[in-house]
């Protein structure tokens, strides 16, 4: 038997809202919160545990960029805002995460303003009438249940809601499809913070007594890991890393990201041994937690009204339609062949105008309606989504497709019909100005 034929069955339809959004790291709790914000009845769905995405699950250690992020600093402001004994006396660098406190927060602060909350469950396919999204089939322990919503925000990074409506799609490179490596972040304990280095950057180049330490990394460390990226953590001598590292894999795989989570655990205790030998400050580390899972760059790209592309962000470029501003960072490519940066990957280097916007139009996908992207997953280039990729960026874009959501309910119009000016005059009042 090569198939099987699965039987037709009547689902619960266990509720009925005006946005359901899939995926809860920044871009969704960020679109959630905006369209509660706005009166929207709300629900999130994630597949993990907690809300946070990246952010929590993947133990990332710090917000990226020089973005000017709403949302993102009110979640780092209500996480400083909470006092635990194990930092009295430490004071953390202002864009440090500490995982545990953002996972309370994103769960008070979407309670707060009413949206429903469902984790621990995936969804599984939408619900769609020819170009139309009506809703979303989630699956959990619960069993296999249907939701209906007048809008759907895919904020699963990968953008599977988007694929399985049949919405056009790339992955990775424009060449060959590769997609960027994926990493596996841990934590260290045992660090003497007084003697520690933290290279924050591929181009970080920071001699040791016994070489450089990148070069060191890539001639020591097993292939394809081989780079040298530490960041201090909100606790004393706690450090975040980000060296595992492993090319080729499809995110989108349940089998690549398997071999992935095996693979680059595998990596851990061997960078461990590096770190004790070669990198001051760190002679006595251990390991203190791994994360849930591995952190995905980069799988589809999406079409849409609008390709973002790098041209775009070097000039800074202010779109009519934008519903994201004040966006910065540099064209984070990791390298597709091995360790370190790419050879179309701009770090120390990177040159722009400014600021950026992302347009409403890359948010919007082709032939399908009742459906908007949020995250990594809109419609850029191979570059320029090494640049908006990141969590700052993706929570803007969340808040600005939040509100448009919301608007496309309250006016009873397709999303894509919905004025990006009246878009602006919210997110205005909520503080984003171009």
């Amino acid at each position: 038997m090569t198939s099987y034929n699965e039987s037709a069955r009547s689902l619960p339809i266990i509720d009925r809202v005006d946005v359901l959004v899939a995926g809860g790291g920044p871009a969704g709790c960020a679109a959630a919160l905006a369209a509660a914000r706005c009166g929207a009845r709300t629900m999130i769905v994630e597949a993990h545990p907690v809300l946070g995405g990246i952010a929590t699950s993947g133990m990332m250690s710090h917000w990226s960029g020089g973005t000017f992020s709403p949302m993102a600093n009110e979640f780092q402001a209500a996480c400083h805002a909470i006092h635990w004994p194990v930092e009295d006396g430490f004071k953390a660098e202002r864009h440090a995460i500490n995982h545990e406190k953002l996972k309370l927060v994103l769960f008070n602060k979407l309670d707060e303003a009413g949206v429903i909350i469902r984790t621990h469950t995936f969804c599984a396919q939408v619900i769609q009438e020819g170009n139309t999204i009506k809703g979303v089939i989630i699956e959990s322990k619960s069993g296999r249940e249907a939701v209906l919503a007048s809008v759907v925000i895919d904020a699963t990074g990968d953008g599977d809601l988007a694929a399985k409506a049949n919405v056009p799609f790339r992955k990775g490179r424009e060449s060959d499809e590769r997609m960027q490596p994926v990493t596996l972040m841990f934590k260290i304990a045992g660090v003497d913070y007084k003697t520690a280095i933290f290279p924050g950057s591929f181009e970080s180049l920071v001699q040791v007594p016994k070489g450089e330490i990148q070069d060191l990394a890539r001639k020591i460390l097993p292939k394809p890991a081989g780079h040298t990226l530490l960041y201090r953590s909100t606790q004393n001598g706690h450090v975040v890393v980000n060296m595992t590292n492993l090319i080729d894999i499809d995110g989108t795989s349940a089998a690549d990201l398997t071999k992935a989570e095996i693979e680059t655990r595998r990596q851990i205790p061997k960078i461990i041994d590096f770190l004790r030998e070669y990198a001051p400050g760190y002679e006595n580390c251990y390991l203190l937690a791994s994360a849930e899972c591995v952190g995905v760059r980069e799988t589809r790209h999406f079409e849409a009204g609008y390709v973002l592309n790098e041209i775009d962000i070097l000039e800074a470029r202010v779109f009519d339609d934008w519903i994201a501003t004040k966006n910065l960072f540099n064209f984070d490519i990791h390298n597709l062949d091995g360790a370190g940066l790419d050879k179309d990957g701009v770090q120390r280097h990177f040159r722009s105008k400014g600021h950026y916007t992302i347009p409403y139009r890359s948010c919007v996908p082709k032939e399908v309606d009742y459906l908007l992207l949020a995250g990594r997953n809109i419609a850029g280039t191979h570059k320029a989504h090494s640049n908006f990729r990141v969590m700052p960026i993706c929570a803007n874009i969340g808040q600005g497709i939040g509100v448009a959501a919301a608007l496309s309910v309250r006016h009873g119009i397709a999303p894509r019909n919905v004025d990006p000016k009246d878009i602006q005059v919210i997110l205005k009042e909520q503080g984003v100005e171009p």
